[in-house]
């Protein structure tokens, strides 16, 4: 049987890039708290309900002034598990060839070859290294360069990168990442990174958000946000990052997904908030404004600044 009860997987997110800087902006947050929702909806494989996405000026929802090849073009994602990106009945050089000339990057052939053999070596590899060769020859980590290098083929202004080395050895996580830093600036090119690693975002980040039951409960500078949480939900994640030297006393595991905590009227994260008052458990608290350019979603901010 279906249920009829209504789960708001995005709950008013507001977030602002700018166009003219390139930035990485690293989306965190348990397993069911939005991050890919939110993702989909960025690259129009989710339809939101209610508010508005705007790209370059252009609203989803201006059905008129839409231009969904424009949109290719300046939206590319990385997916978390390359193997299932690519066909195992295919060679990967299909896909790069592929989308060089069918998005009409390369007027041919020859063109598209230079192309993506420039775009592969900025990912460390090149078109003789990958031409002829299936996925199942790659590592993952390979597998994850050649995904990257098709995604900045056209050049993009955003690449929405969802979990992208969660499928990948420990031991080449950080080259990925170092990728991201190199990319943004050599391809002028913002970066959505969606992850539950936090050693990695507090790395890579320019800025980070973090989500909590759908809703945005912290936004600011990521070594800010993470050095000094003001949100108790933020405090609880970065407690949970082993530190060299410490010892966990016991297994930090957050609790699964449930539909009532969605459905709350007042502070989602109130029933588990160590911090929570009366106030807290009777109204939701309206985005606060912090300095530095800061926000979080709290009647009472951990470093009240």
């Amino acid at each position: 049987m279906l249920s009829k009860k209504r789960l708001v997987a995005v709950d008013d997110v507001s977030i602002d890039m700018d166009a003219g800087k390139p930035v990485i902006l690293s989306i965190v947050g348990e397993s069911g708290c939005g991050k890919s929702t939110l993702c989909k909806m960025i690259l129009r494989l989710h339809d939101s309900d209610r508010g508005d996405i705007v790209l370059s000026g252009k609203s989803y929802k201006d059905y008129k002034r839409q231009d969904l090849f424009q949109f290719r073009l300046d939206v590319q994602p990385i997916f978390q598990n390359p193997y299932e990106t690519f066909s195992m009945r295919k060679t990967v050089d299909t896909y790069l060839f592929n989308t060089a000339l069918r998005l009409k990057i390369a007027k041919n052939y020859i063109e598209a070859e230079r192309l993506i053999d420039d775009t592969l070596k900025s990912v460390g590899m090149s078109l003789e290294t990958v031409k002829g060769k299936y996925p199942a020859q790659f590592s993952g980590g390979e597998l994850q360069r050649v995904s990257i290098a098709r995604a900045l083929i056209s050049r993009p202004k955003l690449i929405i990168a969802d979990e992208p080395v969660a499928a990948i050895d420990a031991s080449m996580k950080m080259n990925i990442v170092n990728l991201f830093k190199e990319l943004k600036d050599k391809y002028n090119v913002s970066f959505i990174y969606v992850t539950h690693d936090l050693s990695t975002a507090y790395y890579v980040s320019d800025y980070m958000a973090t989500l909590y039951r759908g809703c945005l409960v912290e936004y600011g500078r990521a070594k800010e946000v993470m050095d000094d949480p003001a949100h108790p939900y933020t405090e609880l994640l970065m407690n949970a990052v082993p530190r060299v030297g410490e010892k966990w006393k016991q297994e930090f595991v957050m609790p699964d997904t449930e539909e009532k905590e969605y459905a709350i009227t007042y502070c989602k994260f109130a029933p588990r908030c160590p911090y929570a008052t009366e106030e807290c458990r009777k109204a939701r608290p309206e985005m606060k404004a912090m300095n530095g350019g800061r926000s979080v979603l709290c009647f009472h901010p951990l470093n009240g600044k």
